[in-house]
């Protein structure tokens, strides 16, 4: 394992995140009203920033990287996704979580794990989970638990130097029916 210590604080698997990632390439399949599926194709900008330590009632120590991720759709240019939140380590457990927010009234705290040999400076491979009512979980307003509930949540993204991959899924209570809202992006870093 390469160092992953930044300004005398150790990042572990977050170190490869840090800096500024574009992408073209990503695909939105999402479900529309009448029943049909509306795939999108987008480009995003993803700004991963290293945000430092902090202790948690002085028996977990966390660090952490701040991110923005923007989010574009290629036919028209127009923003259809805006997230902001934090991917988060706990060296002591290895545990990895991703909080974050959009705002259509939806919170989510993701967890997983990852081993000490599973990362670097420069690569590592990140998988979160969170389920409605357990343990790592989502939060939304009464709204879109009424009309778009999200359910579950799962997430993995891949870091390879400069070349980053994600998968995810939000599985939701849409419409009347369950569906599976997919997202899967390619992306390089640029800074």
């Amino acid at each position: 394992m390469t160092d992953t210590t930044i300004d005398g604080i150790d990042y572990g698997p977050l170190a490869c995140l840090i800096g500024t990632w574009k992408g073209e390439k990503g695909m939105d399949i999402a479900p529309e009203e009448d029943g049909s599926i509306e795939e999108s194709p987008y480009y995003e900008t993803l700004v991963f920033s290293a945000a430092g330590d902090v202790d948690n009632a002085e028996k977990q120590n966390l660090t952490f990287v701040r991110y923005h991720q923007q989010v574009f759709r290629i036919s028209t240019g127009e923003q259809f996704h805006d997230q902001v939140g934090y991917w988060i380590w706990d060296k002591a457990t290895n545990t990895i979580m991703n909080s974050y927010s959009i705002p259509r009234g939806v919170s989510i705290v993701a967890g997983g794990t990852i081993a000490d040999d599973k990362f670097t400076a420069t690569s590592a491979l990140l998988r979160v989970e969170a389920t409605d009512g357990e343990e790592w979980g989502i939060a939304q307003s009464p709204f879109m638990r009424d009309n778009a509930k999200t359910t579950a949540y799962k997430m993995a993204m891949k870091v390879d130097g400069d070349k980053m991959s994600y998968s995810q899924t939000t599985f939701l209570d849409i419409y009347g029916r369950a569906f599976d809202h997919t997202d899967k992006s390619g992306l390089i870093k640029v800074a």
